[in-house]
């Protein structure tokens, strides 16, 4: 049997749904391929979603059209706003989730959407055509016979692809536990010259509930304010339940260094590279000694389940030492599991060898997304999936709208490391490769100020609904609150403050009293005050809020910010215009790299290997310095 798309997605975890409904949205017939349509969207690990620098980029998905960010806010079941002690640039949010109920939303989300079907099977071959010496993808093959053929295929298998599971010295092949591992595939990728190799993930234990002594344990409440993850939609419909948080001590870590020996983390059993930022609990034992506590929180996994996630408690230790482990805990003496931690490995493909378009550069038309270029977390995945989704759907020439210059790279949607979170993580990706699962930190992008979870709508929506993927409701919504923050801006810009009026309260305040009269706009300048405490002092501030017709609380702190960090955000866009005329030259074929002999031996081979676009993109290769960068821009007439 053959069937006939525009694009395949193969696989239907936090990459592959994104990416398929990308596609589908902007007008591609898309077939979604999944081996069990009941799973899909399942959170493997934590049931969380956001988290530092994470949140900013669900909150781009749901900028640029995506559905990660509605699909949370419908199933969330706590709501924090982290980083909220630091300034905004680093404001992060963090939702858990019903684990069940987000994948139901999933569901009924793909069920929905046009030009989407869904194929319950399992691709096993990878289709590619050879013609002059150039590779082209032509479809896929599955183990039931049946062959799928499209114009682009993106590979978005998560750690299915050759997985096996670890739980002290036994190992069973899988993609996740119960669930079987993904064969042949990896393999059919890689005889086109497609590099591949291992890595290694984990993940807790589950514990029930009823065996908890909650009295013996710190409660960790969410916030109820209006903040969530999508710019669309209802905050929070669900019951909202507390996290707890303990501590495990020395008889605990004692039981686990005793089980050393049969970890397969320390035994040899385990050779791949695992997140440094993530280790299990007895690595933490082993890297940090002399530590003698290490935080662990527990998180409800439903509104309904008894099952909770111990976060900080991933293990692959036997099953019986993590349980003896535990029971030294005094709020978990008792406890019950349903099933322990274990490791799992799994094969990721080199991204370097893919161009900022997440199209391969040895097959045309094959795009990769998700962990399978060597990251980790949902969303990460979830950025991928939509910028593989879209650009998919590009080359099939299915876009409705028009891209704008800044982000068209020969017909592919590019953004750029000052322009969203996942241009960074997709540039990081392809420019410097990966030797442990990449995790998006705040500190990995250098225009941080920029890249706000606050505004990224009004950095991606606009681009979004050029593009065609973006609702009209939804660049509606976006043109609507962009008209309330300038004019709270203009009214904070027009509004003349006498200094008999609030010197007094500025003084309670510590703040230094008015010397003559000022602008509104120049208190909200001050970091000690803020627009509630101005209200107060400025009723008419208030009441300019108050008369917008909706969203007010969102409005305002994002034209708040706006105005406190101008200097900053004003002083980050030149830095970033001056990098933009790096990345204006292009100097992808322009020079053979091994006859540089005026460059470093070194630059020589990184940019042979990675062959970047752009001066820019040149620049940020580890091992080519700024004296190989000027040596071209000499050898350019620049």
């Amino acid at each position: 049997m053959t069937l006939n798309y525009d694009v395949i997605v193969v696989g239907a975890g936090h990459a592959g749904f994104e990416a398929a409904t990308a596609a589908a949205h902007i007008g591609a017939r898309t077939c979604l391929v999944t081996m069990d349509m009941n799973k899909i969207a399942q959170m493997s690990c934590n049931p969380a979603v956001g988290g530092i620098a994470k949140g900013q980029i669900v909150r781009e998905i749901d900028a640029l059209g995506g559905q990660m960010g509605i699909v949370t806010d419908a199933t969330a079941i706590q709501f924090r706003m982290l980083n909220r002690s630091k300034g905004p640039a680093v404001w992060s949010p963090r939702a858990q989730c019903d684990r069940e109920k987000f994948i139901w939303k999933w569901r009924e989300t793909l069920d929905s959407t046009p030009n989407l079907d869904i194929w319950q099977d399992q691709a096993e071959e990878l289709l590619v055509e050879e013609n002059g010496g150039n590779k082209t993808v032509v479809g896929i093959k599955t183990i039931w016979g049946v062959t799928i053929k499209a114009r682009c295929v993106v590979i978005t298998a998560g750690t299915f692809l050759n997985g096996l599971l670890h739980i002290g010295r036994k190992m069973v092949a899988g993609g996740r536990i119960a669930e079987p591992a993904v064969e042949h595939l990896t393999e059919s990728i890689t005889r086109h010259g497609i590099r591949s190799n291992r890595m290694k993930t984990g993940t807790p234990v589950r514990i029930d509930r009823r065996s908890v002594d909650f009295s013996l344990m710190e409660i960790q409440d969410g916030e109820t304010d209006f903040h969530q993850f999508s710019f669309m939609g209802k905050n929070r419909v669900l019951q909202q339940l507390p996290c707890w948080t303990c501590y495990p001590n020395k008889e605990v870590h004692d039981t686990l260094r005793g089980g050393l020996a049969d970890s397969p983390l320390y035994n040899g059993q385990i050779q791949s590279i695992g997140p440094r930022y993530c280790p299990s609990i007895e690595t933490k034992l082993v890297t940090f000694p002399d530590k003698e506590q290490h935080p662990l929180f527990l998180e409800p996994e439903g509104e309904t389940t008894n099952e909770m996630y111990l976060n900080g408690f991933s293990s692959s230790l036997p099953m019986e030492v993590q349980i003896e482990a535990l029971r030294k805990i005094p709020a978990l003496r008792n406890v019950r599991v349903y099933r322990p931690g274990y490791a799992i490995e799994y094969d990721f493909f080199d991204p370097t060898q893919l161009d900022h378009s997440l199209e391969s550069k040895l097959v045309d038309g094959l795009f990769l997304a998700g962990q399978v270029n060597g990251t980790t977390g949902y969303e990460e995945a979830g950025g991928q999936g939509t910028m593989a989704g879209i650009n998919a759907a590009l080359k099939c020439g299915n876009a409705a709208g028009q891209l704008s210059d800044k982000n068209s790279t020969t017909g592919k949607f590019i953004l750029h490391r000052d322009e969203a979170y996942i241009g960074v993580l997709i540039d990081d990706l392809v420019t410097k490769g990966v030797d442990e699962p990449y995790r998006m930190f705040t500190s990995r992008a250098e225009y941080r100020i920029l890249l706000r979870q606050d505004d990224a709508d009004a950095r991606l929506t606009e681009k979004a609904y050029a593009l065609g993927l973006a609702t009209r409701e939804r660049y509606d919504h976006w043109m609507e609150k962009k008209e309330g923050i300038e004019e709270i801006i203009r009214f904070c810009e027009m509004t003349h403050i006498r200094k008999d009026d609030v010197n007094g309260a500025l003084e309670n305040l510590g703040t230094t009293p008015l010397r003559e009269g000022c602008k509104l706009a120049d208190l909200v300048s001050r970091p000690q005050l803020n627009f509630q405490t101005i209200g107060e002092i400025v009723p008419s501030l208030k009441e300019a809020i108050a008369k917008l017709p909706n969203r007010n609380e969102e409005i305002a702190e994002a034209a708040e910010i706006k105005m406190k960090y101008k200097g900053y955000i004003d002083r980050e866009k030149m830095v970033a215009e001056k990098m933009h005329r790096l990345e204006d030259i292009k100097i992808k074929g322009h020079f053979n790299y091994a006859e540089l002999t005026q460059l470093s031996t070194e630059a020589r081979q990184k940019l042979a290997a990675i062959n970047p676009d752009t001066l820019a993109q040149a620049s940020r290769i580890p091992g080519v310095s700024p004296s190989d960068i000027n040596v071209m821009l000499v050898l350019m007439g620049r």
